[in-house]
């Protein structure tokens, strides 16, 4: 469960990456430099991995956290495979 303060952030970033995007298809139909176009596909990326990292860091402190204090091993391996997905994919790219 996302804290406010966390929910705000990534909302204020993710608002600001549809802005990113919409510049993008704004770029692309000016026919703007490919380059610059590539630059600005970057800049999103990145964007968009501080989201995830805001995230992450959101669900180890408070999800994962909570599953390793729980009573019950199952909750505390289904917590860890998960986190063993979402890196598998982060490191897959």
């Amino acid at each position: 469960m996302l804290n406010e303060e966390t929910k705000a952030k990534a909302l204020g970033r993710l608002r600001r990456i549809e802005g990113q995007v919409q510049g993008l298809q704004r770029m692309l139909d000016a026919e703007a430099y490919c380059v610059d176009i590539l630059l600005q596909l970057t800049a999103v990326q990145g964007a968009v991995e501080q989201v995830q990292k805001l995230l992450l860091g959101q669900h180890l402190e408070a999800c994962v956290a909570e599953a390793v204090r729980a009573p019950s091993s199952r909750d505390r391996q289904r917590k860890m495979d998960e986190l063993l997905d979402v890196f598998s994919r982060f490191s897959g790219r």
